[in-house]
């Protein structure tokens, strides 16, 4: 055994370096920490750089503890024998290769948490952890799930994404208790039938896949709310797809569907997303059951038209038709009072003047109306149906728990709110929720009470508030990717916006900003920047360079009269300049859509 020198300091071993000494502390570590784990019933172990797990970690509940070899019986704080079993294990974030079928040792566990390793096979001895509600894999290099995972039949939530799956397990069917599914960014080519089973899954995502078809059987997943899969190889849908009642949203993006199934029941749809398809039409009779239907993505299809009955969508507010062959509108959108986003770019459009389409949403809307001789066609509704919003997704104060801890979102919208009651932040801190909405009510600054969901929220929507001065304490929300500001009355944001280093999207669009904030361009993984409808007078190229990802700019209704050519050089793949007081580029040049303007600011840049 090595002597120590000098201040107890273990000298350097020419054999192995200074690896005893990190190995000596990181076992000390250990033992701390499992010392800690047998009195809460948790064990966070990650990000440390770990091989494989040692051997007194799986023994954690057997062997007689260190700590227990010179105690008295009594001192009261080192009590070890009343140790309770592991409940929660977390190895994310290390470089495990195998999970050794000593994890049957845990039979109490209800998380484990093993993402981020290098996993290729998991244990049959999964099949042991029968309390198991949780459990994440996540960014491995799995090829297969084990049959055994089948009886691991207390899964409530279920994360394999980013792996190398080529299927799934029919085992899979077992997990009747499951309610969230993430299997996105693998190999698959095909669901099993066996999702049919799965009628209490809420969340299902197999995005990022290689999908050709989706099996019928997943019209009898009853139960669920949220279907996102987007970048597929899909042609079509199974007209079972139409019995999914309770489903809410619906992500169909990048796909080569050319057409839908009429969704006869998804009467509860709010946000259908289906751009980058081969869609060449969209029929009445498609609509009728969209009734709910609050935001409509058709961008980067083939519609030649949209039929009258889009006024059936009373509760629309956001219509993005962009790069399809659309030549002219009905004239009854201009009667659907919630919409407040049409957005039309990269289409020829013939039958309404550019002048007309270059003043923005609302005033297109205006026109429309004018040009219907008999005004009043919309007979389906209000755009505000009086006693539809309950607070909470969801409905009656019983589930609203519930639905928060199934869907992770707080709705407090259209409530004439200054203050969010403590109980519903009360339970919105214990479901963790991602996303919360306060729209339309009278808030006049970030709400002080909202800080406790800092840690969790991923998405806020302020929108149509009161707020002239928001608070810096914004900058906690460290986590948040999505950020809705609009319909306010600010003139400035405080500089702690740029602490939100994940934000993807802004929207600070109806407000009364005369620049867009400095602080934004501090944003580097921004994506879309919504700053329409206010008064704007130049646009800062050296500002938008800074933002290496920006792909969506609308900049449309503000008071901008010159265009920099340098703004071609910026890589946007949307860019909104209709309703300013622009003379160069001329309109003819701004109708015909991003690539052309871009393509036409960077031949007048000169050299």
């Amino acid at each position: 055994m090595a002597s120590r020198g000098r201040g107890g300091r273990v000298p350097f071993d020419k054999k192995a370096g200074f690896r005893n000494q990190s190995q000596q502390s990181k076992e000390a570590v250990f033992d701390t920490l499992l010392k800690q784990a047998r009195q809460s019933g948790q064990l966070n172990l990650s990000g440390r750089g770990l091989s494989e797990v040692p051997q007194k970690v799986w023994r954690i509940n057997i062997d007689v503890p260190e700590e227990a070899r010179n105690i008295s019986l009594d001192n009261t704080e080192d009590r070890w024998w009343e140790q309770v079993d592991l409940t929660k294990l977390i190895l994310a974030s290390n470089t495990l290769t195998t999970i050794p079928n000593d994890i049957s040792n845990f039979p109490a566990l209800t998380v484990l948490d093993i993402h981020d390793n290098k996993l290729e096979i998991l244990p049959t001895a999964l099949q042991s952890l029968e309390n198991l509600q949780k459990l994440d894999v996540s960014r491995n290099n799995l090829k297969t799930l084990p049959p055994a995972l089948g009886y691991v039949t207390s899964l409530v939530s279920l994360h394999v994404e980013y792996n190398q799956l080529s299927q799934l397990c029919d085992e899979i069917k077992c997990l009747q208790k499951l309610e969230d599914l993430d299997v996105s960014n693998n190999e698959l080519t095909r669901l099993p039938q066996a999702l049919g089973y799965l009628v209490n899954l809420v969340k299902l995502n197999v995005s990022n896949n290689k999908i050709t078809a989706l099996p019928p059987e997943i019209g009898d997943m009853s139960g669920l709310k949220y279907f996102d899969a987007t970048h597929n190889q899909l042609t079509q849908l199974p007209q079972e797809f139409g019995n999914l009642r309770h489903l809410e949203l619906l992500y169909l993006r990048h796909n080569r569907l050319s057409y839908l199934p009429i969704l006869e029941n998804c009467t509860n749809l709010k946000e259908l997303h289906l751009g980058n398809n081969n869609i060449k039409g969209i029929t009445s009779e498609h609509l009728e059951h969209l009734t709910a239907i609050n935001v409509l993505d058709l961008r980067d299809n083939k519609l030649c038209q949209i039929p009258d009955e889009i006024t059936l969508l009373q509760d629309l507010q956001r219509l993005d038709l962009t790069n399809n062959d659309i030549s002219g509108l009905p004239y009854c959108i201009g009667n659907i009072n919630s919409l407040k986003s049409l957005v039309l770019d990269g289409n020829p459009m013939k039958s309404i003047r550019r002048d007309i389409i270059m003043r923005g949403t609302m005033e297109l809307k205006k026109y429309l109306r004018s040009r219907i001789e008999e005004p009043d066609l919309v007979t389906n509704g209000n755009s505000e149906k009086q006693g539809s919003n309950t607070g909470i997704i969801g409905g009656s104060d019983s589930g609203r728990s519930h639905e928060m801890y199934q869907m992770k979102t707080l709705d407090f919208s259209k409530k004439q709110a200054t203050e969010i009651p403590s109980d519903i932040l009360e339970a919105a801190e214990k479901a963790e929720v991602h996303n919360v909405t306060l729209q339309k009510n009278n808030f006049i600054d970030l709400p002080s009470n909202l800080k406790c969901l800092s840690g969790f929220l991923t998405e806020l929507h302020l929108s149509n508030n009161k707020i002239s001065n928001l608070s810096g304490e914004i900058g906690l929300f460290t986590n948040l990717m999505c950020l809705d500001l609009g319909g306010n009355i600010l003139t400035d944001l405080p500089d702690q916006i740029s602490n939100l280093t994940k934000l993807r999207e802004i929207i600070i669009s109806c407000n009364r900003f005369t620049k867009i904030p400095e602080v934004i361009y501090q944003l580097v993984k921004l994506e879309i920047l919504f700053a329409n409808d206010n008064k704007i007078e130049v646009i800062d190229v050296n500002g938008l360079s800074r933002l290496p990802v920006l792909a969506t700019l609308d900049l449309q209704n503000n008071s901008i009269t010159q265009v920099p050519p340098e703004l071609g050089n910026c890589p946007l793949k949307s860019l909104l300049l209709l309703g300013n007081m622009i003379r160069n580029p001329r309109p003819a040049i701004l109708s015909k859509g991003t690539p052309a303007l871009l393509e036409h600011l960077r031949s007048r840049i000169v050299t």
